[in-house]
């Protein structure tokens, strides 16, 4: 992930400044205690101009994150809406990346929050494929991780926290150790729950299988789309409890999310998944994607904001 910060600005607490001076101070709670809610987002450049992929979802979610830690954000959806599109406005982007983010801040240390202001930020820059332009065509190697998901009843996995991504960093770290592109990561019973920062799908006789939001993984809004295109491209899509062993003897595997988009899975643990490489319904799924995003087919569903 690289950025251009010689002339970019960011949004902080409801002011446009220049990216070297979008500062906090090192005693903010959130350095210290990794309270943080965020979003990741899209926007995609296409025929019609610069469009956010699904701002209403994203923005909704970071204020569901915000709930569950008992976050309360000093600005409106509509408010934090509009600001995420004069960020890629005023830096003059095409595509890119945008992350929203609400932490606590500098106030006073100790477990408890309470007394610290809640500040937001908002910067974006281009960002091409999570896992590589050669991964979205061939696919990538992964390994399932040693390190599990945790339970629900230790971290909320519906709420997309900073303090909830260490789990995934010791997943990623294990894998880039281990030879791999991307973890996979098993839910506290074993069960297959998501990457370290996306959901998965598997293709079994022409259907698609997905965890169940029980397995602790995050609702994605990659998944959900995903999902509602396969439906309508007349692929039945089940979610359930996913054993390990049903990993290797899928016919196809493949990863979603806002970074990855939709990335097929060739290797898992050293075992050829199906074909060896992008698999017939993935790329049905894939080219699908990004039809829509790309504004080669109608928007039947609402995804685009443009800017």
């Amino acid at each position: 992930m690289a950025w251009d910060d010689t002339a970019s600005k960011i949004w902080v607490d409801g002011d446009m400044v220049d990216w070297k001076d979008a500062k906090i101070h090192v005693l903010s709670h959130v350095v210290h205690y990794g309270t943080s809610v965020f979003e990741g987002i899209r926007a995609y450049k296409n025929e019609n101009g610069v469009a956010v992929f699904r701002l209403k979802e994203h923005v909704q979610r970071l204020f569901d994150s915000a709930k569950i830690y008992k976050m309360e954000i000093p600005f409106t959806q509509e408010e934090i809406q509009e600001a995420i599109l004069e960020v890629v406005r005023v830096n003059d982007l095409n595509g890119c990346y945008i992350r929203p983010i609400a932490f606590k801040g500098y106030g006073q240390l100790g477990v408890d929050p309470s007394s610290c202001p809640v500040n937001v930020v908002i910067a974006a820059w281009e960002w091409g494929s999570y896992l590589g332009e050669e991964g979205m065509a061939n696919g990538v190697d992964i390994g399932v991780s040693s390190w599990r998901k945790p339970a629900p009843d230790t971290f909320p996995a519906l709420a997309k926290c900073g303090a909830n991504y260490m789990n995934s960093q010791l997943a990623k770290l294990e894998a880039i150790d281990n030879g791999y592109d991307e973890a996979i990561m098993l839910d506290y019973e074993g069960h297959v729950s998501e990457g370290s920062g996306e959901n998965i799908f598997l293709v079994e006789d022409e259907k698609l299988f997905t965890p169940a939001m029980s397995s602790s993984n995050l609702k994605g809004i990659t998944r959900d789309s995903i999902m509602t295109v396969a439906r309508d491209l007349g692929y039945e899509v089940i979610e359930e409890v996913i054993s390990r062993e049903r990993l290797y003897s899928a016919n196809e595997v493949f990863f979603t999310g806002t970074a990855a988009e939709v990335t097929p899975i060739r290797s898992i643990d050293h075992r050829t998944i199906g074909i060896g490489k992008r698999g017939p319904i993935s790329e049905k799924l894939q080219t699908a994607f990004f039809e829509i995003v790309e504004a080669k087919v109608e928007d039947k569903y609402g995804w685009l904001s443009y800017i």
